[in-house]
C-alpha cells in the first residue's frame, strides 16, 4: 500500500487527477480542492498523504495534504454505502471542522450538496456518525453546519464558484469569528 507520496506537482490529467512525479513515476491522484490548493502551492515539494483502493479492476490513489482530512475520509468511508468519490464530494464541500460540526449537529440537509447523495444517505451518514463525533465533542454550540458554511453559501450567492469560496476562506485569519467579518476577509481575497 502507498502512504504517501512525495515528489513534484505536474498538473492534471484529463479527468481531473493531480498528476505527482515521485523519481521518474507519474502517480494520477484524485484529491479535495484543498489539496490541489497546496499543490498549486508548492509544486516542486509536493506532499500528499495516500489512501488506496483496490478495486477488481483498479487502483486508485486519494491524497490528502492532512492527517485530519484522511482521517476524516477513512471515518465517511466506514459509513455503508459511501465510497471514496463520495467521500472526497464530502471533503470538498467544506472543511472537515465544519463538515464534523453539521454531522454532529444532525444537519443531513448540508450533505445533500453533494452530487450523488440524496437525503436518504445524507441522513444515514448523519445517523452512523453522529455519535462518535459528538462524544468527541462536535456540534456543541454550535447551530448546524457552523459558521464557514453560511460564509461559504453568501459567497456563492455573491457569484463566486464554491471551490473559489473555500481557498479565499481558508486564508481568512480564524480571529475573525463574525460572520460578517469573515465575508469581507473572503472577499478581500478573493478581490486579490
Amino acid at each position: 500500500m502507498i502512504g504517501r507520496l512525495s515528489g513534484t506537482y505536474l498538473g492534471t490529467s484529463r479527468s481531473g487527477e493531480a498528476i505527482i512525479d515521485v523519481r521518474g513515476v507519474g502517480y494520477t491522484v484524485r484529491t479535495t480542492a484543498s489539496g490541489f490548493a497546496e499543490l498549486h502551492a508548492n509544486p516542486a515539494q509536493a506532499t500528499l498523504l495516500i489512501h488506496t483502493a483496490v478495486k477488481e479492476d483498479a487502483i486508485d490513489l486519494y491524497g490528502f495534504p492532512s492527517e485530519e482530512e484522511l482521517s476524516f475520509f477513512k471515518l465517511l468511508l466506514d459509513v455503508s454505502g459511501v465510497g471514496p468519490k463520495t467521500a472526497l464530494g464530502i471533503l470538498n464541500l467544506a472543511g472537515v471542522e465544519t463538515l464534523r460540526n453539521a454531522i454532529a449537529a444532525g444537519d443531513a440537509a448540508y450533505l445533500t450538496r453533494v452530487s450523488g447523495i440524496g437525503k436518504k444517505s445524507a441522513e444515514r451518514i448523519v445517523v452512523e456518525l453522529r455519535d462518535k463525533l459528538t462524544k468527541e465533542g462536535y456540534g456543541e454550540g454550535h447551530a448546524g453546519r457552523g459558521l464557514d458554511g453560511d460564509v461559504l453559501d453568501a459567497l456563492v450567492n455573491l457569484g463566486y464558484s464554491l471551490e473559489e469560496a473555500r481557498a479565499a476562506l481558508k486564508s481568512v485569519p480564524s480571529e475573525l469569528a463574525d460572520i460578517n467579518e469573515r465575508v469581507r476577509g473572503a472577499l478581500k481575497v478573493l478581490s486579490k
